[in-house]
């Protein structure tokens, strides 16, 4: 059974840092698209990054553009999300997620997920 674990998420204060990490059991790990999405308390899941198969690609919601940034480590089959300069509107659950699809954009084309990291960001 496939399994994407997330950790990292903690309370940060506004401006500060953190890294969160997902390692995966997915075999074939470089053939997936890897994604991060949030959901804040009583919003719909969103989008906050991607990257492609190979490295290749990168995709960012605009408002963390600067801010975060996505990579994966092929050899230990684990994404990673760099958070800096945290604001209180980053406050949600993330989820790491995998897709064999290009549309990194759509939350249903994603056939695994996480269970969720919890990153609180106070003022």
């Amino acid at each position: 059974q496939v399994q994407l674990v997330e950790s990292g998420g903690r309370l940060v204060q506004v401006g500060g840092s953190l890294r969160l990490s997902c390692a995966t059991s997915l075999r074939s790990f470089n053939n997936y698209a890897l994604g991060w999405w949030r959901q804040a308390p009583g919003k719909e899941r969103e989008f906050v990054a991607a990257i492609s198969w190979y490295e290749t690609s990168t995709y960012y919601k605009d408002s963390v553009k600067g801010r975060f940034t996505i990579s994966r480590d092929n050899a230990i089959a684990a994404v990673y999300l760099q958070m800096n300069n945290l604001q209180p509107e980053d406050t949600a659950v993330y989820y790491c997620a995998a897709t064999q699809k290009k549309e990194v954009f759509r939350r249903s084309v994603y056939d695994y997920w996480g269970q969720g990291t919890q990153v609180t960001v106070s003022s």
